[in-house]
């Protein structure tokens, strides 16, 4: 018939049993110590020994209500206590039977490493650097113009103020550019990226030049990438002037409503 409830669990623990046989003593010596009779049940010739007609003479020793001939069977069987164990098959242990906790020396890994540095399992650590803690993003389509080999002001500035000194500030400058060239000269946008007027990147004289080779109007779209440290928590002004680096030719920003932009990404350390 089935079991009432949970049914009892038999693979994992091996119960101690002895038997002993050939024996014409009035006494058993016994294969693990016990305290008291009340540890063992024993059965001589399949029949079970009442405990008030044995004596327990030492831990290990049992004497018997008479004297065995050496047909009689003596079964003994100890109470409460597992003399081997077997490890379960993979698979078969489920959640429900790892109630409470694992000591961390029991397992194979007993941490994580986490930036380099080694962090108990059930630790916890603070992990710092590379979140974005703000962002700013501007467009405009205001066309601005300069023919000559003097910075003039852009069409894009921006106040941005970090929230930790700490902090880096990822620039992204994207223009809209026309090289509107009528003569035959040579032409190069060059651009100054600027933080509170002062010049934090330069794109240089020739990463957009057009020879004089070239007579004809060219439009594209000019990335800059900086990495800035402002050191603050103040606000502070990004913007940037440009040139044409090489002659008088026209150079437009954001021309026939082309879009330029700015993003400021404040990264933290």
């Amino acid at each position: 018939m089935g079991y009432v409830g949970v049914p009892p669990q038999s693979g994992f623990i091996t119960t101690a049993k002895q038997r002993v046989t050939s024996s014409t003593n009035n006494y058993v010596d016994l294969d693990h110590s016990i305290s008291s009779l009340a540890d063992v049940i024993v059965w001589v010739n399949f029949v079970k020994q009442d405990s008030t007609n044995l004596s327990l003479t030492t831990s290990t020793r049992i004497t018997l209500g008479g004297t065995l001939v050496s047909s009689d069977i003596v079964e003994i069987a100890y109470l409460g206590k597992a003399v081997a164990t077997q490890t379960p098959d993979t698979g078969t242990v489920t959640n429900d039977m790892l109630a409470g906790s694992i000591a961390n020396s029991k397992l194979a890994n007993s941490s994580i490493t986490l930036n380099g540095s080694a962090v108990s399992l059930g630790g916890s650590a603070t992990i710092g650097g590379g979140k974005l803690l703000q962002f700013v993003n501007l467009a405009t389509t205001s066309n601005v113009t300069v023919s000559s080999t003097s910075y003039t002001s852009g069409n894009l500035s921006q106040s941005f103020t970090p929230t930790a000194s700490s902090s880096k500030v990822f620039i992204l400058l994207q223009l809209g550019v026309f090289l509107n060239v009528s003569t035959s000269q040579d032409a190069g946008l060059q651009v100054s990226l600027r933080r509170d007027s002062s010049e934090i990147m330069n794109s240089g004289t020739t990463s957009n030049y057009q020879s004089a080779a070239y007579n004809g109007n060219t439009r594209y779209t000019l990335p800059l990438i900086y990495y800035d440290t402002p050191n603050t928590t103040s606000a502070v002004t990004y913007d940037y002037q440009f040139k044409n680096a090489h002659s008088s030719q026209t150079i437009e920003i954001s021309d026939n409503n082309t879009i330029s932009t700015m993003s400021l990404f404040e990264i933290g350390a």
